[in-house]
């Protein structure tokens, strides 16, 4: 990342097909009157994602969407890591997820590799990292975490991916039961934020926003 920060505004592209992650980054730009466009409107087609990390993955799909679009590009690489799994599934969580059929699937397997290897911790956290690429290659990124329990069976039906499967420190909810505003709302005040993808966009919105 460039020392000097280079501020954000106009028009952007949301570099995702997930209308859950796409639902959260626009309700996380809309404050700063940021026009944002979806991959799918401008029928871009996701690259594959293969980075070694969370920021190369959003990097990468932030890239590809600036090279095509011609607009400034936002992209998120996020993903559960499980202490009890050596860090998995991680980058690999939306593909877990695939495999497995659909996310419940997923928990369900994660939980059964914990139970197959004692589940000496129920500890995780998740990671969101956010990459913007201007057309002319300029590059900011920023990485959140939020550390937690992974608790079953899952709870909640609200945000999406394996929300319902962990539960923040410091709260008795999981993120499946958290309206949008209490997961990731930026606090006025300028405390932090709870959630991973929050956290990074507190620190993306201090650099490129203020």
């Amino acid at each position: 990342m460039n020392d000097a920060h280079r501020k954000l505004s106009g028009r952007v592209v949301i570099a995702t097909h997930n209308p859950g992650k796409l639902r959260e980054m626009r309700e996380l730009l809309a404050p700063y009157g940021i026009e944002a466009v979806s991959a799918g409107d401008l029928g871009l087609i996701e690259p594959d994602e293969t980075g070694l990390t969370f920021l190369a993955n959003a990097e990468l799909k932030a890239r590809a969407a600036a090279e095509v679009s011609g607009l400034p590009a936002f992209a998120d690489d996020s993903g559960l890591c499980v202490d009890a799994l050596d860090g998995d599934p991680g980058i690999y969580s939306a593909r877990w997820a695939k495999e497995a059929g659909d996310f419940t699937a997923a928990m369900a397997h994660v939980h059964a590799l914990m139970q197959a290897r004692g589940a000496p911790t129920p500890r995780a956290h998740f990671v969101s990292a956010l990459a913007i690429v201007w057309p002319d290659g300029h590059l900011e990124q920023f990485e959140g975490k939020v550390f937690g329990d992974i608790v079953w069976p899952p709870r909640g039906d609200k945000g999406f991916g394996y929300d319902p499967f962990f539960q923040p420190d410091g709260h008795s909810r999981t993120f499946g039961e958290m309206s949008s505003d209490e997961k990731h709302g930026i606090p006025a005040d300028g405390s932090q934020a709870l959630s991973h993808r929050a956290r990074a966009f507190q620190d993306l919105s201090k650099a490129c926003f203020e």
